[in-house]
C-alpha cells in the first residue's frame, strides 16, 4: 500500500515564534526522523502549509516550512486556509495520481488542523497512522497542551480507518 507523510503547518511563525508550541524541540526531532525515514521508504512527502491573514501570510517568513527542517525539493507543497488539509486545496487529486491509499500525518494544531486532516482522510477512505508523539499545539485557557494531545490521540485513534503510532514504533519497522 502506498503511503505518504503529511507535514502540517511546521511553519516559521508556529515553531520559530517566540512562545513555541508544547514539546517542540522533541516534536521537531521526531518529524525530521520521520522525513529521514519517508525519503530512503519512497514513502510521498506532503508539506501542508497554513495561510493566515496577518498572521500567516503567503511568501512572509513566517509562512515559510520551519527553517529547521531539511527540505526535500521533491516534497509536495499544499496550502490551505482552514484546518482540513483537504477543503479546497488539491490534496486528494495528488494523493490520488500518486496512488497513494496510507496516510501518515504529522505536524502543528493537535485540535484543530491535525484533527481535521486526519478525521477527513479516514472519511474519504484513507487508511491513516497519526504520530502520536509528533504533533502538538499550544495550551488554552480550558485545558493544556498535554491534556489536548492525549484526548485527540485518544478519540481519533477510535475511527476504524485511524491507527496511532509513536516515532519509534514506525520507523524501527
Amino acid at each position: 500500500m502506498k503511503s505518504a507523510l503529511l507535514v502540517v503547518d511546521v511553519q516559521n511563525g508556529v515553531f520559530g515564534s517566540t512562545s513555541p508550541p508544547y514539546l517542540s524541540e522533541n516534536v521537531i526531532s521526531n518529524i525530521k526522523q520521520l522525513l529521514g525515514y519517508a525519503s530512503s521508504s519512497e514513502i510521498e512527502i506532503v508539506f501542508i502549509q497554513h495561510e493566515i491573514p496577518g498572521v500567516l501570510e503567503p511568501e512572509s517568513d513566517a509562512w515559510q516550512l520551519f527553517s529547521d527542517l531539511t527540505i526535500n525539493d521533491s516534497g509536495y507543497k499544499v496550502r490551505k486556509r482552514t484546518p482540513d488539509s483537504f477543503q479546497d486545496t488539491d490534496l486528494r487529486g495528488y494523493l490520488n495520481e500518486n496512488g497513494v491509499e496510507h496516510v501518515l500525518i504529522c505536524g502543528y494544531s493537535t485540535e484543530f488542523c491535525i484533527d481535521r486532516t486526519a478525521f477527513s482522510a479516514a472519511n474519504k477512505g484513507y487508511k491513516v497512522t497519526l504520530i502520536e508523539d509528533a504533533h502538538t499545539t499550544h495550551g488554552k485557557p480550558h485545558l493544556d497542551a498535554p491534556s489536548i494531545i492525549s484526548h485527540h490521540n485518544f478519540t481519533l485513534s477510535k475511527h476504524p480507518n485511524i491507527a496511532l503510532s509513536s516515532t519509534a514504533a514506525l520507523i524501527s519497522g
